[in-house]
């Protein structure tokens, strides 16, 4: 017999204390989680994220000393590397850019409600995007305004994929999680995982909101 899945490791980086507490106890009493350190900047969340290998971070944004946006790259350079999402407020979007375009999984405001949250880590573990819907509008548009990072053109990026993978590039562009591409093509999670890993590979994205950029940049999502 199969027994329970793994509970999702959780790493809680935030300097204000009480938004720590509010969070453990949230995701304390949620299903299949668990919160397995704490840190209050972004030099002890790496330290911690090495000791604890933890599978989502929860990372945030502005934090003194070594903030969240210094701490992504280290983070994503352990292996295995953990998904980052970044809390942060209305109004940061100028960071949140900059997070996304670090490899950050995604992002979630601190006033969101604890299904919000919780849902977040799920999908973050499995893979997915994590991007607060209060703001994705506005944080989008600034990044497709702002221009393609510098690299390869998108085009030749775009040329490398096969076929079913422009496919699920345009579908990640229509912001898709696994389970709903899976479904519209017919086939396995398990399969989707595998052309997502290639696409990001092959186009040198690090997470999938800069592959749903792409996919938006290159025409596959209108």
């Amino acid at each position: 017999m199969t027994g329970p899945a793994p509970a999702i490791r959780v790493l809680l980086a935030d300097d204000e204390t009480m938004i720590r507490h509010g969070v453990r106890l949230i995701l304390r009493y949620a299903e299949g989680i668990e919160v397995v350190a704490e840190a209050a900047d972004g030099r002890q969340a790496v330290e911690l994220a090495a000791a604890h290998r933890p599978d989502v971070v929860l990372l945030d944004i502005r934090m003194p000393g070594c903030d969240g946006l210094a701490a992504i790259a280290p983070l994503l350079a352990l292996d295995p590397a953990p998904r980052v999402v970044m809390l942060t407020t209305f109004g940061d979007d100028d960071n949140v850019v900059r997070a996304l375009r670090e490899g950050a999984a995604g992002f979630l405001l601190k006033d969101e409600g604890p299904q919000e949250l919780i849902s977040a880590v799920r999908a973050a573990a499995a893979g997915d995007a994590v991007l607060s819907p209060g703001v994705t509008g506005a944080v989008i548009s600034r990044m497709l305004t702002a221009g393609p990072p510098p690299g390869t053109p998108a085009d030749d990026r775009i040329a490398r994929l096969t076929g079913r993978e422009r496919e699920v590039l345009a579908m990640l562009g229509e912001g898709l999680s696994n389970q709903d591409i899976a479904a519209r093509l017919g086939i396995g999670t398990g399969t989707v995982k595998t052309h997502v890993g290639a696409i990001l590979d092959k186009t040198g994205s690090t997470s999938r909101v800069q592959a749903a950029l792409l996919a938006h940049r290159t025409g596959l999502t209108p």
